[in-house]
């Protein structure tokens, strides 16, 4: 049975050898794509596609009942809430909304939940 050191020498050749290998499939694997994109005309779309990043919508977090306009909280506010009590317009969710099994204890920073 070899030994510790000879198996950890194998290893290392191994692993050398390895990535020889590796580097020598990788050109050859990119000659070939080289090629079938010469070939078919290829674009770099059709080869690597790809989405432009989709903006993600902000949810309002107010509502004026009046005019029936809402805001996200970002930026400047509108004139209908500029100056105002905020906690008059929020919108309630239910995300917003925690429910717990326990009652809350004001000095214990995890709360069961």
């Amino acid at each position: 049975m070899p030994s510790y050191k000879e198996l950890i020498a194998r290893k290392s050749e191994l692993d050398k050898r390895i990535e020889e290998m590796r580097d020598i499939e990788a050109k050859e694997a990119l000659v070939t794509i080289k090629q079938l994109i010469e070939t078919f005309g290829f674009t770099s779309q059709q080869v690597f596609p790809w989405k432009p990043e989709e903006k993600k919508k902000v949810e309002a977090k107010y509502y004026d009942p009046e005019s029936g306009a809402s805001w996200t909280g970002r930026g400047k506010p509108p004139k209908w809430i500029d100056g105002k009590d905020r906690s008059q317009y929020e919108i309630k969710t239910e995300s917003a909304i925690q429910y717990y099994s326990a009652p809350l204890d004001e000095n214990n920073p995890f709360p069961v939940q």
